[in-house]
């Protein structure tokens, strides 16, 4: 991979994970926490409606996309009953980051990686089609997961295969399909996937958040957006 085509961090240089340029293309910051009081006009589980919110506001800011998220104690997970079961402590707190835009729109990892597992999580609210890559960087293994995509994504797809960096192997999904979500993919770094296969929790509850950070670092150290 050529300097030129990656983003530079110290020594090394990540590959982009979508085709924007953080430095040149406009782009701007969603707020799904209880801050945005837009959030209380809309019907949030009805996905078409909430889909017409966040384009909107990408439409009206001229932005190619919307970004953010990790560690954000969000309040849109209500939406769905798969972040909030009877028994057990609501799930609200955001351990990847979202990159809002069209559906259709390719991803690539930002470094050399294999195919761990994949499947499609297609409950309502959940990640739809997902894929996990496996890792080595500095002696490190590691993660990296991509949800919403499209099912055509894990057409041809197989553990093992390797993905070199920059290469595109998946796209955004739309809804129904991708989870029942706005385009947009969730990207997640992960030390330890703790047994998961083709899924991992991308939201936690707020008492086990510092365990789950801990595990789940700042996914921005490969993406490289600006100020974020």
């Amino acid at each position: 991979m050529k300097p030129n085509d990656a983003t530079a961090k110290g020594q090394i240089f990540f590959a982009p994970v979508v085709p924007f340029d953080w430095t040149k293309d406009w782009w701007v910051i969603l707020d799904f926490t209880a801050e945005n009081q837009e959030l209380t006009k809309l019907d949030l589980p009805d996905t078409a409606s909430f889909s017409n919110y966040v384009f909107a506001v990408l439409r009206d800011a001229g932005a190619v996309c919307g970004v953010g998220g990790y560690n954000e104690h969000r309040i849109l997970y209500r939406r769905s009953l798969h972040f909030n079961a009877a028994d057990q402590e609501p799930r609200e707190i955001h351990l990847g980051i979202d990159i809002w835009a069209e559906a259709g729109t390719p991803v690539s990892p930002p470094l050399d990686g294999t195919i761990h597992s994949f499947q499609d999580n297609a409950r309502f609210g959940d990640y739809g089609p997902t894929i996990i890559l496996e890792h080595r960087l500095n002696d490190e293994t590691f993660y990296t997961l991509y949800g919403h995509l499209s099912r055509t994504s894990l057409i041809g797809k197989k553990a093992g295969q390797v993905i070199p960096a920059g290469e595109v192997f998946a796209e955004f999904g739309t809804f129904p399909e991708n989870g029942d979500w706005p385009p947009h993919l969730h990207f997640q770094v992960i030390r330890d996937l703790q047994g998961y296969s083709g899924d991992y929790p991308g939201v936690c509850a707020l008492s086990r958040r510092e365990e789950f950070l801990a595990n789940c670092p700042d996914p921005n150290r490969f993406l490289g957006i600006p100020g974020l």
